[in-house]
């Protein structure tokens, strides 16, 4: 085996890093050298001095705001760059709550100088950039309260409008990406009210972001027809001259959009033309973005039922998170939580949840370092721990264990009330996020042998998804579904069970065909009531039909996703041909 000698400049580098730990005041004097550097070279100072463990140099320097703007300039290394500012945030036995404060200070204090350079806006974009990709979306808040600020001490001509409205946009992405629905819901307005300021200058800005944004935010509050609509607004102002990253951006946004409202064609050209750009330009450095965009995929390959799949893809993200910020990281716990939450899908038949349950427990230690209080973010994770303590707890064996099984659903039980009640306190009663928290708690005191409670939760579901999605949605479909098994196995109440059935197999066939996952479930259920209720050619009736789903399974062919790259213009061509 050939040995390659290390080169000069990195030789060089190694040296001087080793110099910094021995000599304080050599320190000192090579800190102002190092700083006369170009930022190419500037950048590979540091990335030694964080290779070599030399943590504490480093979150000086980290702390200085133009620093780190020196650092962002330098091409090609922007995930390089996003493990430096995390490794601040990972040593120590009491990891921060977000990247360093001092940063935040810095800038601070500059932006409030007696005399500002406008160039500091700029720094300050570059710098909310920087954070939402590397999850610090607290951080990130409150420096572009600070840009805005910054903003605000200027005349409000056209250049500054196009920077507020910059703000807005990392702001907002921010405050949706954290689930703050009364920070971004004011954002929201203050960000409407610049377009029109422009409008007013016969200023048109590219907004296609903005209105990504925009979708996010109506996707985060579960209104989802105001989601599709900002996402459509998005997709028609995308053009073949806009930066790859705001298209894929805005193929995400809007493929999620879709996915909810169940226009899975739609989606899957959006997310699948997403993830070959994200390929072409994220791939190779593993920047979170790709993962990002991997994340969606999985959501995409979940609901369209390709649980299989879509495991693979959620692992894949969690692999490229966990290689870049390694410990406490929102993205890095949202990403345990996803591949938790598929894991408990994927393993319900087998009874497995022992992978499941270490994933979610995971996340929900990661953002107890990270997230100060409650938050929905946390809700969510607990949700997802919740139905999996659930299920380990119904497969446990024997009566001797009947203190451990009850531990589990008094665990699971809390675990619920507290998400409903931040779904209640955040959006209200009239909310899919607040009815799918009823029918959590449905199905866990259905388990618990609580039946009446069960019914009123469960009801409490549908009405509520009724009334916001329509009788045919397929949200509707699955608490119906839950309603009827409840009726059905513990209650007796076999004809009110049977109707409920029909209506979820009518729903679900409609929505995704006679090979869908969950039908299964439904035939089962009806054909137990038939033979309860001794009516034979229906229990061979549904039998039948279980033996053409299972047919129809197996003959679904495997997905992918490598379809040919088209144009910016023909994928959005293409997405309104299939609306």
């Amino acid at each position: 085996m050939s040995y390659s000698p290390p080169s000069l400049y990195n030789l060089t580098l190694r040296v001087a890093s080793e110099k910094t730990l021995v000599d304080a005041l050599f320190y000192k004097t090579w800190v102002k050298e190092l700083r006369s550097l170009p930022n190419n070279i500037l950048f590979d100072c540091y990335y030694m001095l964080y290779s070599r463990d030399h943590l504490c140099i480093l979150s000086d320097e980290l702390s200085d705001v133009n620093v780190i703007n020196r650092l962002i300039l330098v091409p090609n290394n922007r995930t390089k760059l996003l493990r430096l500012i995390q490794s601040q945030l990972d040593h120590g036995s009491k990891p921060p709550l977000g990247v360093s404060t001092a940063l935040l200070s810095n800038f601070i204090k500059l932006a409030k100088a007696p005399i500002v350079d406008k160039s500091l806006i700029n720094i300050g974009l570059r710098l909310g950039s920087l954070l939402n990709e590397g999850g610090w979306y607290s951080c990130c808040k409150d420096l572009m309260v600070t840009t805005d600020y910054l903003c605000q001490r200027f005349p409000r001509n056209k250049f500054i409008r196009n920077k507020l409205l910059q703000c807005y946009q990392r702001k907002l992405y921010a405050e949706v990406q954290f689930k703050d629905l009364e920070g971004a819901e004011h954002t929201y307005t203050k960000a409407l009210q610049v377009i029109e300021d422009l409008k007013r200058y016969d200023d048109r800005p590219n907004l296609a972001l903005i209105f990504s944004n925009f979708s996010g935010l109506f996707y985060m509050k579960s209104d989802y027809s105001k989601a599709i609509k900002w996402s459509r607004r998005a997709l028609r102002a995308l053009h073949k001259d806009l930066c790859i990253r705001i298209v894929i951006e805005v193929l995400r946004q809007a493929s999620k959009a879709s996915i909810v409202k169940r226009y899975f064609n739609q989606a899957g050209l959006l997310i699948k033309q997403a993830l070959n750009l994200a390929t072409d330009v994220w791939a190779i450095d593993r920047h979170p973005r790709f993962a990002d965009t991997l994340s969606d995929y999985g959501f995409f390959l979940l609901n369209s039922d390709n649980t299989d799949e879509s495991v693979k893809v959620y692992q894949q993200a969690l692999n490229i998170r966990s290689s870049v910020f390694v410990k406490y990281n929102i993205n890095v716990a949202i990403a345990h939580e996803d591949l938790a939450y598929v894991l408990y899908v994927h393993q319900y038949s087998s009874g497995s949840f022992t992978t499941a349950s270490t994933h979610a427990e995971t996340a929900l230690r990661i953002m107890d370092k990270v997230i100060r209080g409650d938050n929905l973010l946390k809700s969510s994770a607990k949700r997802v721990k919740a139905l999996i303590l659930e299920e380990i707890a119904l497969d446990l064996p024997g009566a001797d264990i009947r203190f451990l099984v009850e531990n589990y659903f008094r665990e699971a039980e809390e675990l619920h009330k507290e998400a409903l009640a931040s779904s209640l306190k955040t959006f209200g009663e009239n909310n899919l996020l607040t009815a799918k928290q009823y029918g959590n708690l449905g199905r866990l005191y259905q388990s618990m042998k609580r039946f009446d409670e069960a019914e009123k939760m469960h009801l409490a579901a549908i009405a509520i998804k009724e009334e916001l999605l329509g009788p045919y949605d397929y949200e509707v479909a699955l608490s119906v579904g839950h309603l009827a098994s409840l009726y059905n196995y513990q209650m007796g109440r076999y004809k009110e069970a049977e109707e409920l059935y029909k209506r979820s197999i009518e729903i679900n066939i409609g929505l995704f065909g006679e090979s869908y996952s969950g039908l299964e479930y439904d035939y089962r259920g009806i054909a137990h009531i038939y033979i309860k209720l001794e009516d034979l050619p229906k229990v061979q009736l549904y039998q039948q039909k279980m033996r053409d789903w299972t047919r129809l399974r197996n003959e679904i062919p495997p997905i992918r996703y490598d379809d040919e790259v088209l144009p910016v213009d023909q994928i959005v061509a293409n997405y309104f041909k299939m609306c």
